[in-house]
């Protein structure tokens, strides 16, 4: 654990930017996350046999060297930690039409609400704070919502009696919120103290944990009966607790999971009463749905009552009315300086620790948040080296644009890291020293020490970007595709006019004509004499139809990738498609998208061919890519970017342990390109035609009105 000063968030569509008042550790989810990162890799490694295997899949596909760097990458990359919290709104996004600067609000999330000063959240994850609602109870509401969506899955009646196993911060909360409901409660824990405590505060009946008859205490409290369900909010790694929660049921009672413990019974604890065994799944519908959580998009009341907004709405009124209290339960505070302190407090000795701490932030009133923060470890160039500042911090750019540019100081100079999230840019600029993190692209705009903008954010900010930073005189590369509509590409392309002399260069990511296997084809057809045909075939895998490239922010694949391998067609051909022809399977089944499998050929206006096959049916197993060209009684075959043959007269032939993409090759061009003031590495009419032929052949696999 660190504190750290990053740049502030700065507003995006859809989102609140809220100013922090006070946020709430979480004893479990969140100390459980802190504690398996102060382990040794090894130990690490073991709990998480799945990610092991990724990477040694990842090595054996993508090579050792590329493999080593993705993972030191991550293990690098600082997380931020935090999922609930209240404060005053800043600012709002385009969209947000019934929130306002100045009003206190509520918010979850684990991809939003981190113990920060300024934190950028999702409208559906965001509720106002009702009057007389501290903003320190308020802070809570994440936790009180699990509480709340946990007690919702057991379907409770007045009446009944439930057992609370575990009587933590969520346990304390779930037996309060019963009462409000007239259920009468029974409670366990290891901890007398936390027993004593629920007791003060409605606990009906204590377990006696020491006892191995723990079904049969709660038949005598039930008269025999049994318990109508019992919600598990404990953290153990026991095996033996669902067991017992389920044996102490009555016939057709309910077992309801909240904490984290295994999930192991046996077949006999639940056939013989047919006991329900249910899952409850954080806050409540809505977690975990790209959809409602970040695309804004709300699920009806009438169909899906209590959604994870309407449970943190319901939770803040009932404190707002006193019908539930939690004065006890944010009784130990901590200041967000002293945050390192306080996660030390809660991995104490258990007789010391609180169930909860609460971290309060300064005021600030009036202050504007800091968007531009410098780096002390900044790794200068050579003299003539281009400044570039890396805008978006993800995968793709730790992965694979960094390491390049950071390998090549001769060429580079990274002068700005600019992403989304603070943490991010702060993060990224300290791994590979950069002398700026920000999360203000106007910032970086401005900046006379910047001579480019490397671009990789996700596809539908490209085109905005691209535009703005040509207009500041900014050189620009940007990873594919360079836009996601004609009427984008018409922009661009008004903006250089008939001639492209004296002003900024652009290069969109297209790495595949760069691989050493694509210029060597190149090379050998340079003096052909008749047209060529080329066959790309591109076994694509599955991606779930909820990735955000299948949506707004990606495009579809056809948009999102193929355009790749459309440049390649153009750069082989030199010509302009003058016919396009597209196809795509028509799925029976809702598991694949209309852009998942699709042939689409071409005809060139120097007589060539070319024909894409791209699909998402074959096995992973199977080569991802493969191309075959076609000339004067040659035949070049490229395997995956591994292997070139040639069969015919003095064919080149190459190969490499892993594949050879190009991406060294086409960053290193666009720097000798500014340094030197030479051609173009893609002329700026071929950039263009591969996205139009992206478009076009968008137009025969989507009808028009229909979705991706």
């Amino acid at each position: 654990m660190t504190i750290a000063e990053v740049p502030a968030p700065q507003i995006a569509a859809g989102a609140v930017l809220v100013r922090t008042a006070a946020s709430c550790i979480s004893v479990g989810t969140e100390l459980s996350g802190v504690k398996a990162s102060n382990l040794p890799l090894r130990k690490r490694a073991l709990r998480r046999p799945d990610q092991v295997r990724r990477v040694i899949e990842m090595a054996r596909t993508q090579g050792f060297s590329r493999t080593k760097e993705l993972v030191r990458s991550h293990l690098a990359h600082a997380q931020p930690v935090g999922y609930s919290l209240a404060g005053t709104v800043v600012a709002v996004g385009e969209g947000v039409t019934d929130l306002f600067p100045g009003d206190r609000v509520a918010c979850a999330g684990s991809q939003a609400a981190f113990h920060a000063e300024y934190v950028c959240v999702p409208r559906n994850l965001v509720v106002p704070t009702p009057d007389g609602v501290a903003d320190e109870a308020a802070a809570t509401v994440a936790l009180g919502a699990i509480a709340l969506h946990g007690i919702r899955r057991a379907e409770p009646t007045v009446g009944e009696t439930f057992v609370v196993v575990g009587l933590g911060v969520i346990g304390q909360l779930t037996v309060r919120l019963l009462k409000t409901a007239g259920v009468c409660t029974i409670g366990s824990d290891l901890d007398p103290a936390r027993t004593a405590q629920a007791r003060a505060h409605g606990l009906d009946l204590v377990l006696d944990v020491g006892s191995a008859d723990s079904e049969q205490q709660v038949a005598r409290l039930t008269g025999g009966v049994g318990a109508d369900a019992v919600i598990v909010t404990a953290a153990t790694a026991s095996e033996e607790l669902l067991g017992a929660a389920l044996r102490m049921c009555r016939r057709k009672g309910r077992v309801v999971l909240v904490g984290d413990v295994p999930i192991s019974f046996d077949r006999a604890d639940v056939y013989a009463k047919e006991i329900d065994f249910k899952i409850s799944t954080s806050y409540g519908p809505g977690r975990y749905d790209r959809n409602y959580e970040e695309g804004g998009l709300d699920y009806p009341a009438g169909y899906v009552r209590w959604t994870e907004g309407r449970n943190m709405q319901a939770y803040l009124a009932l404190l707002a009315s006193g019908a539930v209290r939690i004065d006890d339960l944010v009784e130990t505070r901590y200041s967000i300086d002293d945050a390192v302190a306080a996660y030390a407090a809660l991995q104490a000795d258990r007789a010391a620790k609180p169930l909860s701490v609460i971290l309060t932030y300064p005021a600030a009133a009036g202050a504007n948040p800091v968007l531009r923060l410098a780096n002390p470890t900044l790794r200068g160039g050579r003299p003539g080296a281009l400044r570039v500042a890396m805008i978006g911090a993800g995968g793709f750019a730790k992965g694979t644009l960094l390491p390049i540019i950071k390998s090549e100081l001769e060429r580079f100079t990274l002068q700005s890291v600019c992403a989304r999230q603070g943490h991010s840019a702060a993060a990224v600029a300290r791994q590979f020293g950069a002398g700026v993190a920000t999360t203000g692209f106007a910032s970086v705009l401005s900046d006379a020490a910047i001579d480019a903008v490397v671009i990789a954010t996700r596809h539908h900010q490209h085109a905005d970007m691209v535009l703005q930073a040509l207009r500041a005189g900014k050189h620009v590369f940007v990873e594919k595709p360079l836009c996601m509509t004609q009427d984008e590409l018409d922009a661009i392309v008004e903006f250089y006019g008939a001639d492209t002399d004296g002003k900024p260069l652009l290069m969109t990511g297209f790495n595949r004509r760069f691989s050493r296997y694509s210029t060597a084809i190149a090379q050998a057809t340079a003096k052909r004499t008749n047209p060529l045909i080329v066959n790309y075939r591109v076994n694509a895998g599955y991606l779930p139809l909820d990735s955000w490239v299948h949506g707004a922010e990606g495009g579809g694949r056809n948009i999102g990738e193929a355009c790749h391998f459309y440049d390649l067609f153009v750069m082989l051909a030199g010509a302009k498609a003058e016919k396009i022809d597209a196809t795509a399977i028509r799925p029976r089944t809702g598991y694949y998208g209309r852009t998942d499998n699709f042939v689409a050929t071409f005809a060139f206006a120097d007589g060539s061919a070319a024909t894409l096959t791209y699909t998402a049916l074959g096995s992973p197993d199977f080569p991802k890519e493969q191309i075959e060209v076609f000339s004067e009684g040659r035949v070049f075959s490229v395997d995956d970017f591994k292997r070139l043959s040639s069969t015919g007269a003095g064919g080149p032939k190459l190969n490499s342990a892993t594949p050879d993409k190009g991406h060294r090759e086409e960053l290193t061009a666009f720097a000798d390109a500014i340094r030197s003031g030479g051609a173009w590495p893609i002329p700026f009419w071929q950039q263009v035609e591969a996205m139009r032929m992206a478009f076009e052949v968008e137009k025969r696999l989507v009808p028009k009105g229909a979705t991706p």
